[in-house]
């Protein structure tokens, strides 16, 4: 698990280089399916890059904040959201996922497409402190993370099978898991997404 700093810095230089295989135009279809079902509200977008998801959001009627600690993934989502021309319904900001004293009102809907899984034990309690905070009772946390299964290893990659039920026990409830694989260019990891309702 890398130090928020070096991590911070690799994110930067792959946003500088344009060396993001993640990117597409639109966001993963489990975002998609849950905008064909859902009721437009307020939605926030942890690690949103380059936007993908707050502008598809906005242009079905949502209300989208995103944030991301990278200030060139921040430019680029501006550039992708004004080119949508969906400025009046989403709001950008450059800040740390574990410290969002500055949003207030609950959000309906929480996303988070590959943010959470690269943090140290107390980044994800801080984290977690704040997703629930900010999710409405009876929101809906859409989480994507890679997994590992390997507890042999004193500092491993991505986040623990099993530790996100753990870590948001304590405010929601599990609706859903689907585990998988993900290919990213020549790599493959473990992957899941998780469906979890804030308790009321």
């Amino acid at each position: 698990m890398t130090d928020p700093t070096t991590r911070f810095q690799r994110l930067q230089q792959r946003y500088r280089d344009g060396d993001l295989p993640w990117d597409h135009d639109l966001p993963p279809p489990e975002v998609m399916a849950l905008a064909d079902v859902l009721p437009p509200g307020r939605a926030l977008d942890l690690g949103c890059g380059t936007g993908r998801a707050c502008v598809y959001l906005a242009a079905r009627g949502w209300r989208v904040d995103g944030v991301d600690f990278v200030p060139e993934a921040i430019a680029l989502a501006t550039e992708r959201v004004q080119h949508a021309g969906v400025s009046d319904r989403v709001r950008l900001f450059t800040a740390s996922v574990t410290d969002l004293r500055f949003l207030d009102d609950p959000y309906d809907l929480v996303v988070d497409v590959g943010c959470m899984h690269g943090m140290s034990a107390e980044e994800l309690r801080a984290y977690a402190g704040e997703v629930a905070r900010l999710t409405q009772p009876g929101g809906l946390y859409l989480l994507f993370a890679h997994m590992h299964d390997d507890t042999a290893s004193e500092t491993p990659r991505w986040i623990a099978r099993g530790a996100v039920e753990q870590l948001f026990a304590p405010d929601f409830e599990v609706e859903r898991i689907e585990y998988g694989v993900t290919h990213v260019c020549d790599t493959s990891w473990p992957s899941a997404w998780h469906w979890l309702r804030r308790k009321r």
